[in-house]
């Protein structure tokens, strides 16, 4: 048995430069996807019934409100929350109420906790810039919308948690004094065990 070769013919030069041009386009297509996509979601997100978009885009719906004062840039806020994409795979929430500094999160987040009273529930959508902008955070890819439900529970000014957590520093030295015996006064003699 033979096998026998057929020639394959040359492509013609103007193919080639058909199939080259036609990947140029779908990549640079693909890209413009890719960038346009954050604006496209949170346009059609902001057309929702009860959605709020603030002046520096981010976009928030109350689910539940709250009452009294709000945080301000100093407070530490004691918050619920829960961190998604925009297709719904979640990359950060919280297991039990966390303290968060209303300084010290993406500005977006900052901004939303601003908002929002003790007692309110929040689905709060971040835009890249007020987010992680086009860098990588850990499982959250470049220019991604940020989507958090965000519960505030309550917040003190950061002062205060500061002068908190001296207490509890204190309190776990078991409150020695320098010179002196752990709860005593400075130079007492030390307690007798208990026989």
């Amino acid at each position: 048995m033979s096998v026998t070769a057929v020639p394959i013919p040359p492509v013609k030069r103007r193919y080639v430069t058909y199939l080259v041009l036609g990947l140029l386009l779908a990549v640079v297509g693909a890209a413009a996807l890719a960038w346009q996509a954050p604006t496209d979601f949170l346009t059609a997100n902001a057309r929702k019934s009860g959605v709020v978009t603030t002046a520096s885009g981010l976009q928030y719906q109350v689910l539940k409100p709250g009452s009294g004062p709000k945080p301000t840039e100093t407070d530490v806020a004691l918050v619920n929350y829960v961190g998604k994409l925009t297709d719904g795979a979640v990359f950060d929430q919280s297991r039990q109420p966390t303290p968060l500094p209303v300084a010290g999160v993406v500005p977006g987040f900052s901004e939303a906790m601003k908002l929002m009273p003790k007692g309110a529930k929040y689905r709060v959508w971040i835009k890249p810039e007020l987010g992680y902008g086009d860098k990588q955070a850990g499982d959250i890819p470049p220019n991604s919308v940020l989507d958090f439900e965000i519960e505030m529970l309550d917040f003190l000014p950061e002062q205060v948690v500061r002068q908190m957590q001296m207490q509890q520093q204190m309190q776990g030295m078991g409150g020695a004094m320098p010179g002196g015996v752990p709860g005593g006064a400075p130079g007492a003699p030390p307690a007798q065990p208990v026989r």
